[in-house]
């Protein structure tokens, strides 16, 4: 199955997701950038709020693309150790760059939320969504996080591979992943557009939900 772009993959993955519709408690944690307009479809299918979760990508010095681990909010690290013993990449080096990229995820976090805080997660289920899935590293590294204080946590989306399905199953109550192709290479082969999602497109978009969430409760409330 091809995607046309992340929306359409975010209906197509609230379409998979339908048996959770009566799940009054979940909260749709979107991981930036991507990740977002995927997590904004399936919070807008089934009346959840829509909030980000922040997990940063760990590259390896001098091949960034080269993910040897990731960070998430709330300081949780996974490393991908196969790649930094193969690398050998020193202690020294892999605690300047978690500091490098803590910054970034910091500054980034700060501009997203434009100083709103975050959608509470306390004792609710936490559903963290991504575009697609490759080795699974950020993904996991935001599980372990939300872990921490959420009563349960899924993992969605729309397309990854079966073996990191398979052992993302360890770190999550639920993995749900309606496409995962054998010959999965990257999650980008499963778009027409795969665009990169800009900060302004978060931003509008978390906007749009926070709106959306309003008029919601206030129906509500009104018809109570």
């Amino acid at each position: 199955m091809f995607f046309e772009d992340r929306r359409d993959a975010g209906r197509k993955l609230a379409a998979a997701m339908a048996e959770l519709r009566e799940l009054k408690d979940a909260v749709a944690l979107g991981l930036p950038r991507g990740g977002v307009p995927v997590a904004f479809e399936v919070a807008h299918a089934f009346g959840w709020p829509l909030d980000i979760f922040m997990v940063r990508k760990i590259g390896v010095p001098g091949q960034r693309e080269l993910a040897m681990g990731a960070i998430a909010s709330g300081g949780v690290v996974v490393f991908n150790q196969d790649i930094v013993q193969a690398l050998r990449v020193s202690e020294d080096v892999m605690r300047r760059v978690i500091e490098r990229e803590t910054g970034e995820l910091e500054r980034q976090e700060g501009a997203y939320r434009e100083g709103r805080p975050p959608v509470e997660i306390a004792g609710r289920t936490a559903i963290l969504i991504d575009d697609g899935i490759a080795t699974g590293a950020s993904v996991k590294a935001g599980a372990r996080a939300v872990r921490k204080v959420a009563s349960r946590v899924m993992i969605a989306a729309p397309v990854a591979s079966a073996r990191t399905c398979r052992e993302l199953e360890n770190e999550a109550d639920r993995v749900i992943c309606p496409q995962q192709p054998l010959d999965f290479e990257a999650v980008g082969m499963f778009y027409r557009d795969f665009r990169a999602t800009s900060d302004e497109e978060v931003r509008a978009l978390l906007a749009q939900a926070r709106r959306e969430r309003e008029m919601e409760l206030a129906t509500r409330s009104l018809e109570s």
